[in-house]
């Protein structure tokens, strides 16, 4: 990452991909990536640009399928648009070894995986509509490398900002995220206040309507 990618990613630190999702309700943004789940129940929120992968149906003879990886920057998120098909895998062991060594933050991926153990065991954060055994090779290959893909009903241009956690995955778009990375601390900030009164012996429905809860995602 460039000190521009550093700097945007920092603005996202102490949150998650719920939060993010209510500030970009409230300012009118569509970004949660549908359909895309965890593999498994993340602890840690991963945080970076997107490094875009656009695949098609191969061609004869067949492109390439993967190595595109060499370009991924350290701190990067490969976000790969496999136009949602589950009948081949375009990521194996093999991308989940690599992917480790060069220090990308995790991946997603507009359909399936393969290998999970690998995955499972590296703790590598993966992101997808599932698993499937079937190789993409020969199936598919790859398109274009940085440009702007769909992934899970949601647009992603290259170096938008990737917020995924356990709850799933959404994208900030990049000319956006301070904006939204400030209004989610705001939220934060009023929901940490929340559960504190209650701690304290608050009612829910007098706490929620004294902070506002109910409309603090509301677009404004």
């Amino acid at each position: 990452m460039n000190a521009a990618d550093r700097e945007l990613v920092a603005l996202f630190a102490g949150l998650d991909s719920a939060g993010v999702s209510d500030a970009m309700d409230k300012l009118g943004l569509a970004g949660q990536c549908l359909g895309i789940m965890p593999l498994d129940d993340y602890r840690q929120v991963v945080v970076g640009p997107a490094f875009t992968v656009k695949y098609v149906a191969a061609s004869s003879p067949a492109g390439s399928v993967g190595d595109f990886i060499d370009e991924v920057a350290a701190g990067d998120v490969v976000v790969i648009d496999n136009d949602g098909r589950t009948d081949c895998t375009v990521w194996g062991d093999i991308m989940t070894q690599y992917a480790g060594l060069r220090q990308i933050a995790g991946t997603v991926i507009d359909g399936v995986c393969r290998d999970v153990n690998k995955v499972l065991d590296d703790g590598y954060p993966m992101f997808s509509r599932g698993r499937f055994m079937r190789t993409g090779k020969d199936r598919v290959q790859v398109e274009a490398v940085g440009g702007t893909v769909s992934i899970g009903t949601a647009r992603v241009a290259a170096r938008d900002i990737v917020v995924a956690d356990a709850n799933g995955v959404v994208v900030v778009p990049r000319e956006r995220a301070a904006e939204v990375a400030a209004l989610a601390q705001q939220i934060e900030t009023v929901e940490a206040a929340i559960r504190q009164q209650l701690a304290q012996g608050s009612t829910l429905a007098a706490v929620r309507a004294a902070l506002g809860y109910h409309t603090l995602q509301r677009k404004a």
